[in-house]
This record gives structure tokens, C-alpha cells and sequence, in this order.
């Protein structure tokens, strides 16, 4: 039966446990052994040195105090006969006790003394020779244990180390081919297999991989050409967009650019394709241009020397948690160059009609000059018809003329140093007759002491006359207009105020669009007259706007920094 990686790992740690014991156990079994041996050494030998000097002592002092020292003497012979424990110390001893005895009947003669002493040398010389005999016999053990525990040692060392570097690799090995085998089958090389011999868990779970990897290498060639059919056929659809189209993922990783926006790029298909977003805009201005510019103007580019207009629209597609999102460049060039041309005819069709309409004009002036004859009144009103006529159609011409100036780019202002009083006064002077035919008042409400300020003053004047046509018109009968001009945060701010029927609110926002009309109004104007007065202003830097109340009346009013 095979071990399971979890036995494995439990014998190997009880074969180094194993060892951790029989190392430590026998070490432990000679610090015994010489334990007692030393212990042995201090109980019988160093004890009887200590009763044998005890006794040369009380010898020495037997003059002094005799009853004390042969007391004393008795004391230390007895412990020593108790403490019998070398080959020859039993016959020195019993001498010794024969002499001692000699001594306390009265024998007091120095031969005695001599006598005993030399039973006490004898007895101190056995012991010494016991203690240097037991001395060398346990510095033999002592060394005999550190040459087996340094055998020991190293043989267990030995082991160890063998263990510890073979035995990590019965885990690491097979973790090691699987992970190679894992990074196969990421890189898509379903062929890849893992060979482990060993039945334990690492060999159950290279079976279960190998089954893995078998199954999605037939996924992967059941369905390889579907993919690409399927691919290809994605691609041949994005490259036959006529417009410039780039595909970028939820990840900023590029997916696909079509072969017109390889041309504008002025790239190739594997330099933009599977590449991020940040390094490609480093490397190339037109594209980070248009993943960071977020206005949807149009934009130019230079083709083949030949400047052609793009806008940029940029379509996002819900992908998981995050948005993919295509960015289609559509060439405008041929409707720029048309809308060129409708400004170029319209400026010059303006500019032609302008002549027969005055010699018009004055051949009328003529007319009412009673020296070229009397009018009846029929053909006097006539007159004044065909002259309103032609003021209106002056009127149309001129705001037309301004709307080529204003398309082409090329509005050209007159700046001078001006003050409101005077563009209030002129404006007001233009629509005096028409105020006066409802009866309307025009009231001034300006502050006083207002400063000069550079501006255009013919074009200010007309869009100051703009506004009070329209209130004009507007307005009913018997009515009044305000006409306000103030300074504020070094701004001069003009406003025109009427009481007419005001501006629903939906159309307040589009009120500054061309040929844009209120619907239900029975105005007969072209709707160019306030977009011509938003692009006059704006081209001084200044700002224009609308307030409404529908019901109560208007408010129209510019800006223009001091």
C-alpha cells in the first residue's frame, strides 16, 4: 500500500525524533557514570583524608589539652573504620587502633607517636593513590564519552542533513511539476503531462490534471476552427468600416484597430494590437489626442499633404463588471468642404445682392421726390411697402453677410475704447420709429459713473439693437422695455427687459441657436439674429444669456470685461 504524503511527513518526523532521543539519552547515560564516579570519590576517599588529618591534628595537641584531643582522636578513628572502602586501609586502620589503644593505657613514648603517625600516612597515602587511580579512571571515561558522543553527533548530523535536503523534495517535487504544468496549460500547451510514479495524493492529483489537460486539449481542437473562422470573420467586418475604428477593453488594452486607423496612426497591426493604452499614448500623439481629449469637436489631420476634418465618437460596451468602448473617427472632409462652399456662396450671392437692392432703394427715393412727378396716395403706399421691403431684405443680407464672417472664422472686430452710454443711446436711436408705432417706452436705467472699456462698439450697438427689436416685436401695445447697463465684478453686464409673453422654458436653452424659431410665434425672422449676437460677444470674450418668466416677460443679457 502506498504512504499518503501526510504518513511520509509523520515518519520522518518521528525518525528525527528517534534520533533527538538516542542522542540526548546517551549523553545523559555518561554525565551519570562520572556522576557517580566522582560522587564515589568524595564520599569514601576525600572523607577519610579529612579523619586522617583530623587525627594528625589532635596528635600534634596532645600536650595541650590530652583529655580533648585523645576524645577527638577516638572520634575521627571511629568515623575512618566506618569508612573502610580501599584494598589495604582495613590492616592500616586496625593498626592504627592497636597503637591508639597502646597510647590511652600510657604509652606516651615517641615510638608509639611515630608509630601512629605512620598508620596515617599509610591510610592518607592509600586514599591519595585511590583518588589519582579514580582521577585517571574517569578522565578515561570522559574521554571515551566525548569520542562516542562526537561520533554520535556527527553520524546524526549526517543523517539529518541527508534527511533534511531529501526529504523537503518528497513535497517540493511534485508541487514543482505542477506548477511548470500549470504555467503550460496557461501558455495553451494542452499536450503538456505530468509523470509522477508515486500513488499518494501528488500522484491522484497529477492523474486528475492530466485528465484536465487531455479534456481541454480536445476542447481546444474541436473548436480552434470555429474560433478562427469566427475571428477572421470579426476582423473582415472591422476592416471593412469606412471609418477609423479603435477597440480598447475594459483593462485599457487595446483589442483592434481596422486598417483606417492603422493609416492615420501610421502603424502597424502588431504594434497597437494587445498593447496598453499609456505606452501606445506616449509613443504616439494622435492617439493619446484622442483617448484624453474628451470634446467631440472636429479635429483636423493632415493626410498626404491635404488637411482633412475628423470627429471622434466613442461607443461603450458593458464587458462584465467594467466598460470596453470603441472610438470611431468619422472623416467629415467633404461635408467641411461643403459647408465651406454654402459660406462662400452665401457671403458672395450677400455681397451681389446688396448693389441692385440699393440702386432699388434709391430709384424708390426717387420717386417720392416730387420733381419726377406726383404720386397718388395708392402708389405712395406702395412705395413705402416696396421701401420696407427692401430694409427688410437689407436687413436678411446684412445678418448673412455677418454669418459667412462668423463661419469662415474671420469675424474681424474694430476694438476701441468706448462707454456705455453711447451704445445705449445708438441703439435705442435705431428702433425709436418701431417703439413709437406701439407706443412702447424705452426706459434707461444706468448707473452712473461707469467706466470705458475696449470693445467693438458696432457690433455691441447690434446686438443691443437685436435685443430691443425683439422685445419690440414681442411686446404689446402701450407697453414698456428696460434698458439697464451696470458694472459688476469688472464686468460691464447690458440687459434688455420686456413684458411680453416671455419664453417656455424648454426652449431657453436653444434660443442662441441658427434658424432656430419658437414654435407657435408669428415672428417672420430667419433666426439668425441671435446666434450672430452670441458669436459677436463671445468673439470679445464676453458672455450672453437668457432669463424668462413665461407669462411676465424677458430678460437678454451680455457681459464684456472692463
Amino acid at each position: 500500500m502506498a504512504l499518503t504524503v501526510r504518513k511520509k511527513i509523520w515518519f520522518g518526523t518521528v525518525f528525527l525524533f528517534i534520533l533527538l532521543l538516542f542522542t540526548g539519552g546517551t549523553g545523559i547515560y555518561f554525565t551519570v557514570i562520572m556522576k557517580e564516579e566522582a560522587k564515589a570519590v568524595l564520599q569514601a576517599n576525600y572523607e577519610s583524608l579529612e579523619y586522617c588529618h583530623i587525627m594528625q591534628q589532635q596528635l600534634d595537641n596532645i600536650d595541650i589539652d590530652y583529655n580533648q584531643s585523645i576524645s577527638l582522636f577516638e572520634n575521627a578513628l571511629k568515623k575512618q573504620e566506618r569508612n573502610i572502602t580501599e584494598p589495604g586501609e582495613d590492616k592500616a586502620t586496625l593498626n592504627l587502633r592497636l597503637l591508639f589503644n597502646q597510647l590511652k593505657s600510657g604509652d606516651t613514648t615517641k615510638k608509639n607517636f611515630r608509630c601512629i603517625k605512620s598508620e596515617i600516612q599509610n591510610i592518607l597515602y592509600l586514599n591519595m593513590y585511590a583518588i589519582y587511580n579514580k582521577n585517571l579512571k574517569s578522565e578515561a571515561t570522559a574521554e571515551r564519552a566525548l569520542s562516542i558522543i562526537v561520533c554520535l553527533a556527527v553520524i546524526v548530523l549526517m543523517i539529518s542533513f541527508t534527511f533534511s535536503v531529501n526529504f523537503p523534495t518528497i513535497v517540493t517535487n511534485p508541487i514543482k511539476h505542477l506548477t511548470e504544468a500549470i504555467q503550460e496549460i496557461s501558455n495553451k500547451n494542452y499536450k503538456h503531462r505530468i509523470y509522477i510514479e508515486n500513488k499518494d495524493e501528488f500522484g491522484k492529483l497529477a492523474d486528475a490534471f492530466n485528465v484536465m489537460a487531455e479534456r481541454l486539449e480536445y476542447f481546444e481542437n474541436s473548436n480552434l476552427n470555429k474560433l478562427m473562422f469566427e475571428k477572421n470573420r470579426a476582423e473582415a467586418v472591422i476592416n471593412s468600416l469606412k471609418e477609423a475604428s479603435i477597440g480598447i477593453d475594459k483593462n485599457n488594452i487595446i483589442l483592434f484597430a481596422n486598417f483606417q486607423a492603422l493609416q492615420l496612426l501610421g502603424l502597424k497591426q502588431a504594434e497597437i494590437v494587445g498593447v496598453k493604452v499609456d505606452e501606445l499614448a506616449k509613443k504616439n500623439d494622435l492617439f493619446s489626442f484622442l483617448v484624453n481629449e474628451a470634446s467631440s469637436a472636429p479635429f483636423n489631420i493632415i493626410i498626404e499633404n491635404k488637411e482633412n476634418y475628423f470627429t471622434k465618437e466613442v461607443i461603450e460596451v458593458a464587458q462584465g463588471e467594467g466598460n470596453s468602448k470603441v472610438i470611431v473617427l468619422r472623416n467629415i472632409t467633404s461635408f467641411k468642404e461643403l459647408d465651406v462652399a454654402k459660406t462662400n456662396f452665401i457671403a458672395t450671392i450677400s455681397h451681389e445682392l446688396k448693389t441692385p437692392l440699393a440702386a432699388s432703394d434709391f430709384s424708390l427715393k426717387l420717386l417720392e421726390d416730387e420733381r419726377t412727378g406726383k404720386l397718388t396716395n395708392e402708389q405712395k403706399e406702395l412705395i413705402i411697402n416696396l421701401k420696407q421691403d427692401n430694409k427688410r431684405i437689407l436687413k436678411i443680407i446684412s445678418e448673412l453677410l455677418n454669418l459667412s464672417q462668423i463661419e469662415s472664422g474671420r469675424i474681424q472686430l474694430n476694438v476701441q475704447e468706448v462707454n456705455a452710454y453711447s451704445i445705449v443711446d445708438n441703439a435705442i436711436e435705431t428702433v425709436a420709429t418701431s417703439a413709437k408705432d406701439k407706443n412702447i417706452s424705452i426706459v434707461k436705467e444706468l448707473d452712473k459713473n461707469l467706466p470705458t472699456f475696449n470693445a467693438d462698439v458696432e457690433k455691441c450697438t447690434w446686438v443691443l439693437n437685436n435685443f430691443l427689436t425683439n422685445a419690440i416685436k414681442y411686446s404689446d401695445n402701450d407697453s414698456k422695455i428696460i434698458i439697464s447697463s451696470k458694472k459688476e465684478n469688472n464686468q460691464i453686464l447690458f440687459s434688455v427687459e420686456d413684458f411680453g409673453l416671455g419664453i417656455a422654458n424648454e426652449y431657453l436653452t436653444r434660443v442662441f441657436e441658427r434658424y432656430f424659431q419658437i414654435p407657435g410665434t408669428k415672428s417672420i425672422g430667419n433666426g439668425l439674429g441671435l446666434a450672430i449676437s452670441k458669436d459677436f460677444i463671445e468673439a470679445q470674450k464676453g458672455k450672453i444669456w437668457v432669463k424668462s418668466d413665461f407669462g411676465k416677460g424677458t430678460v437678454f443679457s451680455f457681459s464684456l470685461p472692463i
